[in-house]
């Protein structure tokens, strides 16, 4: 079971595929995402991520890495200080902040930085225990 202080680290990277893919599923081809002049001109390296990439990346971690069974979100706040471009490789750094055992929530605190150390996103989310949370016996 996890408790308050616990960390948990994943990688991931932003390959073409991804981005193209997301692209072609959402269809949002807004220029900042998909023109690199455009993004240039407004001041950005590059094309910029979207940043529901981003939350994907969350709900992989809590559906498939969170180490308590039966999850689900109940809310979540994001925040995107700095672009993510293609190819970036970011870290993942997620904390668990507070246990409420009595309404079967727990709290964590998300950070990705890319490969520079720069903080380009972070999250505060609860996340409810489906039936309770269980004993590690269980």
């Amino acid at each position: 079971m996890v408790k308050a202080g616990d960390r948990f680290v994943e990688h991931f990277e932003i390959a073409p595929e991804l981005h193209s893919g997301f692209i072609a599923l959402f269809g949002d081809r807004h220029p900042l995402h998909t023109d690199l002049d455009y993004a240039k001109s407004l001041g950005f390296e590059s094309v910029v991520v979207h940043g529901n990439v981003l939350c994907g990346f969350l709900f992989y971690f809590v559906g498939e890495c969170f180490p308590e069974p039966d999850v689900v979100i109940l809310s979540q706040n994001v925040k995107f200080p700095q672009p993510v471009y293609l190819n970036d490789r970011l870290r993942l750094d997620v904390e668990v902040l507070d246990v409420h055992d009595s309404v079967n929530v727990v709290e964590i605190e998300c950070k990705f930085s890319n490969a520079a150390g720069k903080l380009v996103a972070s999250a505060r989310m609860n996340i409810g225990m489906i039936g309770g949370r269980r004993s590690p016996a269980t």
